[in-house]
């Protein structure tokens, strides 16, 4: 690694920990001992639970099989070909060019994951998960992605050891940016200059292109989170950080036609962002600021400063220098909005939606700077940047991404439990 890691901070234990502790040794010495799995599954009172263990621990050493079948059914575009209708197997062998008895294995698996499943006549259609693979180009765009991230942990072991030298950091600009000493403050087209120097600018503009689009394509379910959870009728102007192409201030624009807009990234990030709200007729709304958040304050005006999939791309002091910035940027009253997946508790390890975890924290070790985060560390860092009545909004779907806001107060500040005169 180029660059120190943050550490996670891990929350202290109760003071019944030891209690705890003992009780999980005991299940542990349980769970090795050589008779236990014989009498479980002969007790019809705890062979389900035995059976459940026994298929996720499978499913954890298929789970490259099962996304390697959901990459294969993307790239052979069968989804998008079963939505239009049912079709027969030697009907599918014929538009891939692949053999019927080839073809056949995958098509099983898919039907086992239940991306396809068996139609009438011997046919296939979709399942119930492929339908929204087949409506979502961002999902099936985020697939054909991964894919880079497979290839950087076929070694898990060496991949740890140098995470930072695979396809998906190489795929990643802005962690190449962060690589800029900050007390040289270079301007805006300076630092996307120095971002890669052995390479031609041509080619960095071309990275952030290619990231770009991916990530305006892959961010409709955010944005519909953030939409329907929060109400932005008592807002003039919101000012969007890290923009991107322009993908969420283009839907709040639609969603809220009072607003005026401030996009605020990188200078050939903007060049993209102009192209596309042009061709939406958005820009006499908005105005674009180049930038860097490493280097330039944040432009001021807006009551609201949204921060959608940022914070987890960049490390603690970067995160901690983007929220200082919008605080310094916002009126009295003004809003922060922080949008983005976020980690489990600790005292939610171990729940179903804590495996979730477990990508983010990989995806995000390959990209070479970010790292997921719990709502508590947000909003300590919001606190600790100046921000008062932080509370978490509640969404439907926290899976694609968790709220939080904090507000810049318009009382004057305590210091040490007294008034400021």
């Amino acid at each position: 690694m180029s660059q120190p890691l943050d550490l996670a901070v891990i929350q202290s234990q109760s003071a019944s920990a030891s209690f705890k502790d003992a009780w999980q040794c005991r299940l542990e010495r349980w769970y090795a001992h050589p008779g236990l799995y014989r009498w479980s599954l002969g007790n019809p009172f705890t062979r389900w639970l035995t059976r459940r263990r026994t298929r996720k621990l499978f499913d954890l050493m298929a789970g490259f099989v099962h996304s390697q079948v959901l990459l294969g059914c993307v790239r052979l575009d069968l989804f998008r070909t079963l939505h239009q209708a049912p079709a027969h197997l030697n009907d599918l062998a014929s538009s891939t060019g692949l053999a019927p008895a080839v073809l056949q294995r995958l098509l099983l698996s898919a039907v086992a994951l239940r991306l396809l499943e068996h139609r009438s006549q011997g046919r296939f259609g979709l399942g119930p998960l492929g339908v929204p693979l087949a409506q979502h180009e961002g999902i099936a765009q985020m697939i054909e992605h991964n894919h880079l991230l497979y290839q950087d942990m076929q070694d898990p072991v060496q991949f740890l050891n140098n995470a930072w030298s695979g396809g998906m950091a190489e795929y990643w600009p802005y962690a190449h940016e962060q690589q800029i000493p900050v007390a040289k403050a270079p301007t805006p087209a300076q630092a996307v200059a120095q971002a890669r120097p052995e390479m031609p600018t041509e080619a960095v503009v071309d990275k952030f292109t290619r990231y770009s689009q991916l990530m305006a394509a892959s961010q409709g379910f955010v944005v519909q989170e953030i939409l329907s959870s929060y109400f932005f009728d008592e807002h003039r102007c919101v000012l969007d950080v890290g923009a991107g192409k322009g993908r969420f201030i283009s839907e709040l624009a639609a969603h809220a036609p009072h607003l005026r807009f401030k996009l605020f990234d990188l200078p050939p990030v903007m060049d993209l962002a102009r192209e596309a709200l042009t061709a939406k007729g958005l820009m006499p709304r908005v105005s674009l600021h180049p930038g860097s958040f490493l280097h330039d304050p944040l432009p001021e005006g807006a009551d609201l400063i949204t921060l959608v999939r940022v914070a987890h791309d960049h490390p603690d002091a970067v995160v901690r220098q983007i929220l200082q910035k919008a605080y310094a940027a916002l009126p009295l009253g003004g809003v922060l909005l922080l949008a983005e997946p976020m980690a489990q508790s600790d005292e939610q390890a171990g729940q179903p939606e804590s495996s979730v975890d477990a990508y983010f924290h990989f995806y995000l070790l390959a990209m070479g700077a970010g790292r997921l985060r719990t709502p508590r560390e947000l909003k300590t860092m919001m606190q600790e940047a100046g921000f008062t009545h932080i509370e978490q909004v509640s969404n439907a779907m926290p899976i694609h991404a968790q709220i939080i806001l904090g507000r810049k107060s318009q009382c004057l500040p305590l210091v040490f439990g007294n008034s400021v005169n």
